[in-house]
């Protein structure tokens, strides 16, 4: 197929304009890890910045990862991101699938009550209220159950559910399945897609867990890992003397960010397919 000169143009148009979007989003991350790896000596003489090491050193992350709160923070962290994560996707599911039946009762008025939540909500002191009379302060579950159901969420997985097949629930039904049983072995497999489409959401979420934890945790142990990675970014620039053998700040900031950052980088790519088939899919119906 032989190209006019006019869409040679424009596809070299195109390319231009998604090679500068790719440098825009590859810059930072470059700067953050070659400042991360790089002796502060280095550093300081290049002004603060920095792409291409000519020295590489792992003492930031070694610092970090044995001398700060950071690995304590990484377990809670791990801990509220697959807990957080497996009570959300259950609960969705529990309450998406029988918003996707036609013949659910009140169905309407449960459609309207959680897109309500969309537009409003019971505000911050109402909602640490809550959470203090329930003695769910101080407690890493403080950073799962107020958040435990997205209505959004909810939103997808249940225009996920009406767009499979209805054939497929009266064959079960016909054969004596009850609805848990469909919901278990005919819906979930068929809605892998969708499932960690949301799954992705949820776990981001709890992964970047911040403002739930700095208020109701005040218990320095149960702080995840974004709070300890903002009281280290937030740290006052220490005295430059004997600049070549210390840790200096901007090296530790930049490492912290690298650590609380790269399991989420890590995971994103094997799912990503899986996440663009599940939006898809689960935005045709409303």
């Amino acid at each position: 197929m032989v190209r006019s000169l006019e869409d040679k143009i424009f596809n070299t148009f195109v390319y231009s304009i998604l090679a500068v979007c790719g440098l825009a989003a590859i810059f930072p991350l470059m700067y953050v890890v070659s400042v991360s790896i790089t002796p502060f000596g280095e550093v300081l003489r290049n002004g603060g910045f920095i792409l291409f090491p000519r020295e590489i050193t792992f003492s930031a992350y070694l610092k970090l990862l044995t001398e700060s709160n950071i690995p304590q923070a990484f377990q809670v962290t791990v801990f509220i991101t697959i807990v957080g994560t497996a009570v959300n996707l259950v609960l969705t599911g529990l309450m998406a699938y029988p918003l996707s039946r036609k013949n659910l009762p009140g169905r309407q008025i449960f459609l309207l009550m959680i897109v309500f939540t969309l537009l409003f909500n019971g505000g911050l002191i109402p909602t640490y209220l809550t959470v203090k009379e329930v003695g769910l302060l101080d407690t890493v579950w403080a950073m799962i159950l107020p958040n435990a159901v997205w209505s959004f969420n909810v939103l997808i997985m249940k225009s996920f559910f009406e767009g499979l097949p209805e054939e497929l629930f009266e064959s079960a039904r016909m054969d004596g399945a009850k609805e848990f049983r469909i919901l278990l072995q005919i819906v979930a497999p068929l809605s892998v897609p969708v499932i960690l489409t949301v799954g992705l959401f949820y776990l981001v979420g709890h992964w970047n867990e911040f403002f739930q934890a700095i208020f109701y945790v005040t218990d320095r142990t149960l702080f995840p890992l974004q709070v300890v990675v903002r009281e280290i970014l937030m740290q006052s620039q220490q005295p430059l003397e004997n600049a070549e053998n210390m840790m200096p700040t901007q090296t530790m900031q930049m490492a912290s960010v690298m650590i609380a950052s790269l399991p989420v980088i890590v995971v994103y790519p094997f799912i990503q397919k899986h996440f663009t088939k599940g939006m898809l899919l689960g935005s045709i119906k409303g």
